[in-house]
């Protein structure tokens, strides 16, 4: 039963796309090839920075840790290998593959493509947590913990509002709404912990924080915490992206195909919520990767969720490890991820704007 009602949700995904492109997008295995593009692009970020790895001495150092092989590197390629570029490397594809995959499933939920992951103000509690975790002088972890308690707090405080205002009509606009006032509250409280920062140190920090940077990266050990959540999140969406485009047909329609779409929302939301408020938690304020990057799948593969959100995945880790790697390297001072994604993502959006697609969603 459930192989047959996704058969006639691709059916009219398919047949939608038709209607408002006048034809099938061109049958390319976009996702190996995106895939391929990553792995390239690893490999070449990481002879990226101040200290150059040349390949075949990575390949060197690969090879001795993962085979045992006795291969001669400088021990210096070992420190900065473990302790600095391969955990900023995984940390930029983690981060722009869990702020894509929200964005992306956000879109689905609301119907709208100028939906970002930090609609129901994930990032702007996340923004206020890391601010006043910076203001008590808390460590590099307190911090993380503190904006994605708070990111989590923003949402599951917008979700609430919205059922206590809404009970049960207009769910959608009553929960946009209510996220809005979250997003404006939380802002406000930051901008109020900036004003009584200390401004020779601790506003700073937080400002630095806000702009957004994965410099503040302890290790392979951050990796591993960001894998975690950043897995649990995506796994559930990944196995009900098919259920995403039965809301894009409406509420009625999603009922009768025998979606339970009040469970599917709330399960949306909650590991978009998570994906969004982890990712923020360690690269700070890094906006547009979530609102640009489904846009460009879209154009790639269509609106199918069944192959758009892992698209997603893939290109938005591909557009942050890039974005990541001219951050570090293009001059002498790191540049501040959320000031380049937005000096990429603003005049590209502008351009589809322009362009007038039709039939994305």
């Amino acid at each position: 039963m459930e192989m047959e009602t996704q058969s006639r949700i691709g059916k009219a995904v398919r047949t939608k796309t038709r209607t408002h492109d006048g034809a099938d997008h061109l049958d390319i295995p976009v996702l190996p090839l995106l895939i391929v593009s990553l792995i390239v692009l690893f490999l070449l970020s990481i002879n990226l920075g101040r200290f150059g790895i040349p390949i075949d001495q990575f390949a060197g150092f690969v090879l001795d840790k993962t085979f045992g092989m006795h291969f001669s590197y400088p021990a210096t390629i070992e420190t900065v290998l473990m302790n600095i570029r391969i955990p900023r490397i995984f940390a930029a594809i983690l981060v722009g593959t869990a702020l894509s995959a929200s964005g992306a499933s956000y879109q689905g939920l609301f119907k709208n493509p100028m939906v970002s992951p930090d609609i129901l103000g994930a990032a702007a509690g996340a923004g206020f947590g890391a601010a006043l975790a910076i203001l008590l002088s808390f460590n590099t972890v307190g911090i993380q913990i503190s904006a994605f308690a708070f990111g989590l707090l923003a949402v599951m405080l917008s979700y609430l509002l919205s059922r206590a205002i809404g009970k049960g009509s207009n769910v959608i606009l009553i929960l946009v709404l209510t996220g809005i006032v979250m997003e404006s509250m939380f802002a406000a409280l930051t901008s109020a912990i900036k004003y009584v920062a200390d401004p020779d140190s601790k506003l700073p920090e937080i400002t630095f924080w806000l702009m957004g940077s994965l410099s503040r990266l302890l290790g392979m050990g951050d990796i591993l915490k960001l894998l975690i959540p950043v897995g649990i999140g995506i796994l559930p969406l990944y196995l009900l992206r098919w259920k995403i485009n039965v809301l894009s047909f409406g509420e009625e329609e999603a009922i009768a195909m025998g979606v339970n779409t009040k469970r599917l929302r709330l399960v949306i939301i909650a590991c978009s919520t998570l994906l969004t408020a982890c990712a923020i938690s360690v690269s700070g304020m890094v906006g547009w990767v979530g609102l640009v990057v489904p846009h460009i799948s879209r154009m790639l593969v269509g609106p199918n969720y069944k192959k758009l959100l892992p698209v997603s995945m893939v290109t938005g880790g591909i557009f942050l490890l890039a974005v990541d790697d001219v951050a570090r390297s293009a001059i002498s001072i790191e540049i501040p991820l959320g000031i380049l994604t937005a000096l990429i993502g603003a005049p590209f959006f502008v351009f589809l704007l322009l362009r007038g697609k039709k039939g994305w969603l």
